[in-house]
């Protein structure tokens, strides 16, 4: 069952946080090409089922390449978490792992768009199918929407000129190519651009259509709170995460979700006894997980990978 030439971050660290049971049932909710899929089918008996989802058409074609009686895959998107399930005739899972990366693959294929590296269609979508493409977004929304996206999304503190030059830019010709899109915005940085070589200009406003695009922090809180619903006492949650929006979502879910008061500070500081709270669903599983000089070393990729676990007790969900 190869995985192709996308390389898994942390794999043996995420298999062992989900401290995997040789009869348990697992889902993979990011199977991309395969790799954390494969390290736990390893791990797993020949009574152990895994559920993996991916909507990606690549994925999808890899993982129809895998022939095990205790894999199933779906084409399908975090939301239909529940879905997929049901189909399954699950009520309860061992644990799930989400690796919230884009697969190598996917950037080293021009033809998707997900790069400014080589030039290629203006695409950008995880499921081709569905929804409008990068440039059919760009070609229609206000500056004001560019802003508020490149801005929040990118975490680029130059939207507002990014913005204005896009629209300046797609007035003359249409915005169909990943190569106009990184050159309209290192025009529009200029200098400023210049003073970081470390990252290209173009990286934080393509990060942010993408994540736009695939509604990506729409679609993270639906899978946690999916897996959450279907989790049995002792079982496992991992996150692997690449940005910081992303990683504080889960930071954020594990947190509200582990303690008594639901992260809320002003339950906190009143004077109620601890044991006379209701017990939290999840209790947080070790620090934070990265990866460490040597993975990084063959697969830089991992230097900005987050993994977080959480284990889910007995209490009754609220």
């Amino acid at each position: 069952m190869p995985h192709g030439d996308h390389v898994p971050v942390l794999l043996q660290e995420a298999v062992a946080a989900l401290a995997v049971k040789r009869d348990g049932i697992y889902v993979d909710g990011t199977f991309g090409r395969g790799g954390h899929s494969r390290g736990i089918l390893e791990a797993l008996g020949p009574q152990g089922r895994l559920v993996a989802l991916d909507r990606d058409p690549s994925a999808e074609a890899t993982a129809r390449q895998w022939n095990d009686p205790r894999f199933h895959f779906y084409r399908a998107w975090f939301s239909s978490v529940p879905d997929v399930l049901e189909k399954e005739h699950i009520d309860g899972i061992d644990g799930a792992l989400l690796d919230l990366g884009i697969a190598s693959p996917q950037i080293d294929e021009p033809e998707r768009g997900f790069s400014f590296r080589a030039d290629g269609p203006l695409d950008m979508r995880m499921d081709p199918s569905r929804g409008d493409s990068a440039a059919q977004w760009l070609a229609s929304a206000g500056e004001a929407e560019l802003k508020g996206v490149i801005a929040d999304y990118g975490e680029e503190r130059f939207a507002q000129q990014i913005a204005r030059a896009i629209v300046a830019a797609r007035a003359h010709e249409p915005i169909t190519r990943t190569g106009q899109l990184a050159a309209i915005v290192a025009k529009a940085l200029g200098a400023r651009a210049r003073g970081d070589r470390s990252q290209d200009p173009a990286t934080r406003t393509f990060q942010a259509v993408r994540i736009h695009i695939n509604q990506e922090l729409q679609e993270l809180p639906l899978a946690l709170d999916a897996v959450l619903q279907h989790l049995v006492a002792g079982g496992r949650l991992a996150v692997i995460s690449f940005h910081s929006l992303e990683d504080r979502l889960v930071k954020q879910f594990f947190r509200r979700h582990s303690v008594p008061f639901g992260g809320d500070s002003r339950l906190a500081r009143l004077a109620i006894a601890s044991d006379a709270l209701p017990q939290p669903p999840l209790k947080l599983i070790g620090r934070a997980i990265r990866a460490g000089d040597v993975e990084i070393a063959a697969n830089p990729r991992a230097r900005s990978a987050t993994l977080r676990v959480a284990e889910r007790t007995a209490a009754a969900l609220t």
